[in-house]
This record gives C-alpha cells, sequence and structure tokens, in this order.
C-alpha cells in the first residue's frame, strides 16, 4: 500500500489543517474528505477556528513579552499565597500566553484534547458552554430599562442570603464602588449546574457589567477571555465555583472590572457579605 492509499489518521488531519502535511499526502487527504463530508464539515470547523485566531492573534504574536506577564516574576509574587487560591496577575499572564501559543498549531492543541479522553474533552466544552450561557444572559438583561434584575442593589443582605440559600455556597457581592459601578442589583437563573446567580452592575455612562456564578462541574480552569457580537467576558473556575464577568468588547476596560471582582470573590480574606 503507498502513502497515497493508506488509511487518514486523525493527526493527519490535524496536520492537514496546521498545513503540515506532506504535498502527496494532502492531495489524498483532500481527494479522502470529498468522500467524508462529516469530516470534512469537522475539518472545516478546525480551519475556521484556527483562522480567526490569527486574525485576531496574529499581529501580537511576534512581538516582545510586556514586562508585566513576565512570568518568573508574577510566579515570585505569588509564591506567599496558599496553593489553592492564584494571583490575579498569574491567572492573566497564563491567559496572556495561551492567546499567544493558539496563533499557530489549533489542528494539534485540539487533537491533544482529545487524545486526553472523552472526560477532558468534555470538561473543556463544558466551561465554554459556562461562557456562553453567561454571555447570553448579559447580553438578555442589560437592555432591560424597568425589570433588569430580580432584587435591587439597595436590598444586598436579602440579596446575598437568598441567593447563597438558593445556590448552596456562601455569595459575595463586590462593591465595585471604587471603581464607577454601582451595584443594580442581581437574580436567580436556570444554568447546566443546576442555578446560577447574577449580577449587574452600572457606570455613570450607563454602560453595564454582569456576573455570573454557579456550581462549577469540572477542575479548576485558569482564565479565559472570550469575545463576539459587541460582547465580551473574562471567566474562570476555581474553589469548585465558576464565574463569568461580562461586559462590552473592551479587553482593556474589562480587565480592570474583572480584577476588582476577582480581588474581592477568591482572595484569602475576602468580605464575605
Amino acid at each position: 500500500m503507498t502513502d497515497r492509499d493508506s488509511p487518514v489518521s486523525e493527526e493527519e488531519l490535524h496536520a492537514y489543517v496546521d498545513g503540515q502535511l506532506p504535498a502527496d499526502r494532502r492531495e489524498a487527504v483532500a481527494t479522502w474528505l470529498a468522500e467524508n463530508p462529516e469530516q470534512a464539515a469537522l475539518v472545516a470547523a478546525w480551519r475556521a477556528q484556527a483562522e480567526g485566531i490569527r486574525t485576531r492573534y496574529g499581529a501580537v504574536a511576534d512581538e516582545p513579552v510586556p514586562e508585566r506577564f513576565n512570568l518568573d516574576r508574577l510566579m515570585r509574587e505569588s509564591a506567599g499565597a496558599p496553593a489553592n487560591r492564584r494571583s490575579w496577575a498569574a491567572m492573566a499572564a497564563a491567559a496572556a500566553v495561551a492567546a499567544f501559543m493558539l496563533g499557530g498549531g489549533v489542528g494539534w492543541m485540539a487533537r491533544g484534547a482529545s487524545a486526553a479522553g472523552p472526560a477532558a474533552a468534555a470538561a473543556v466544552s463544558g466551561f465554554d458552554a459556562f461562557a456562553n450561557e453567561a454571555l447570553e444572559a448579559h447580553k438578555l438583561y442589560v437592555v432591560e430599562v424597568r425589570h433588569p434584575v430580580e432584587v435591587p442593589g439597595e436590598e444586598r443582605a436579602h440579596m446575598t442570603a437568598w441567593l447563597s440559600k438558593r445556590l448552596g455556597y456562601q455569595q459575595r457581592i463586590p462593591d465595585l464602588s471604587s471603581i464607577g459601578l454601582k451595584l443594580v442589583g442581581g437574580r436567580l437563573l436556570p444554568s447546566a449546574a443546576g442555578a446560577a446567580a447574577f449580577y449587574m452592575y452600572e457606570g455613570a455612562s450607563g454602560e453595564r457589567f454582569t456576573i455570573y456564578c454557579s456550581k462549577a462541574e469540572g477542575p479548576e480552569t485558569a482564565l479565559r477571555f472570550k469575545s463576539g457580537d459587541k460582547v465580551a467576558a473574562f471567566y474562570w473556575a476555581d474553589d469548585k465555583v465558576a464565574y463569568a464577568v461580562s461586559g462590552p468588547d473592551d479587553r482593556a476596560r474589562l480587565e480592570k472590572v474583572s480584577k476588582a471582582i476577582y480581588d474581592q470573590i477568591e482572595l484569602p480574606g475576602a468580605k464575605k457579605l
């Protein structure tokens, strides 16, 4: 059997997406995909994802890593924190490094996720689904004028007790007045994990940011960023709880808001309201 006639493997499909196949195998794989429309659709989705990532991050891939993302320094700064708590800086650095790495080799990384087994792949897709839930809730309620929340911000104590009881763990509702955001209020929402708490904040110019949190079904997950349709979110999972902070698609502004929220929710000594 010649190389042209040998079966097409999953590794070859990822190499095909990444442009790393020899010329004779590229032709063979293309012919095989023409005869297997389901696999062709999967490869097309991988290729579209790779193109989107390269378009968004390709320009920064060759830039020097900013000093604020120097991993050695960040690790030294967070060395004194408890093992089960990560500093916002360390998480942001991990997110930035992941963005740089995603500029190429998307097919291979997708293979790595599937090779780790169905459970690992399900955890990844489940966490992405959580981010989508958060963004959909954000888009649905930030446009509301009369009924954006169930419980107004003035009833913080009642809202904290109610949502803590419904979700089964202590809620911490950050005070963001120091960065110009007022608590509008909150509500209870359904989620894949059973229930989610949803909090809304508003700035002086009317911009709104939301926090969406629920029990995490998978392991702890480093900080991630997702954007689309004029909105974006930073999201992570820690201590069996997943959080998503959503707002306008302005990464610098959203990162500032997310950091302020993370500092109050996640770090040791955070005030329980």
